[in-house]
């Protein structure tokens, strides 16, 4: 599904020249759970993001279903993304005026709306946030916040789901429903790629990759 060929990202300080992504080479199948672990400054945000299309790599090429993703144009890349892609970071990134199947809702356009309710119910009975649909993000605890990213990215019907440290600000209980919720897109035929420098993910994986100083090691 994915191939990471050299990808190579360096900033240029005014000393020397720093190796966020060292010359990665890497193949994620269809249909894989894959952790990415590390330390912080592994590079292993960076490497997320380049995956996603948000942010070009010096060398190398990421190859997502036969499409070199930064051969395409931004607005390209844009659209590719949106059709194929989503995102879950640490700060959720909910709309704050909206409620959480509104949020949930932004997933996905063009289906009628009854049937887009229908569905989005479904998915918050699987993430046990049925009974908060209603409610704002400021009415919710970090936890529900988190997985409503989740199951906004479980809506969108996406192919690959991204997330960066989804449960760094989750206690044990809500860090295990998030991790079910991701394992519920990975059943029903989505990628998931996710970045951690803990053990998150570990007993769901189905590969677990290592990284230090932008290099894989494991």
């Amino acid at each position: 599904m994915i191939k990471i060929i050299d990808v190579t990202k360096k900033y240029l300080t005014k000393n020397n020249e720093v190796f966020a992504l060292n010359k990665i080479n890497l193949n994620i199948k269809k249909n894989e759970f894959v952790v990415i672990k590390g330390p912080s400054g592994s590079g292993k945000t960076t490497l997320l993001l380049t995956i996603g299309g948000m942010l070009k790599p010096n060398f190398g090429n990421i190859i997502f279903e036969n499409e070199d993703v930064y051969k395409l144009s931004i607005s390209k890349r844009s659209e590719f993304r949106r059709n194929n892609i989503s995102f879950v970071f640490q700060m959720f990134h909910l709309i704050p005026y909206l409620n959480v199947m509104e949020n949930i809702l932004l997933g996905k356009q063009g289906i009628e709306k009854s049937k887009a309710k229908e569905q989005v119910y479904e998915i918050l009975k699987t993430i046990d946030l049925e009974d908060r649909l209603e409610h704002k993000p400021s009415e919710l605890s970090t936890g529900e916040c988190q997985r409503v990213a989740v199951g906004r990215g479980i809506y969108s019907g996406s192919k690959l789901l991204l997330a960066d440290e989804p449960t760094g600000n989750l206690d044990p209980e809500n860090a295990d429903k998030v991790l079910q919720s991701f394992k519920q897109f990975h059943t029903n035929g989505g990628t998931v790629i996710t970045v951690t420098h803990g053990d998150f993910g570990e007993d769901y994986c189905d590969r677990i990759i290592n990284l230090n100083m932008g290099r894989v090691v494991g």
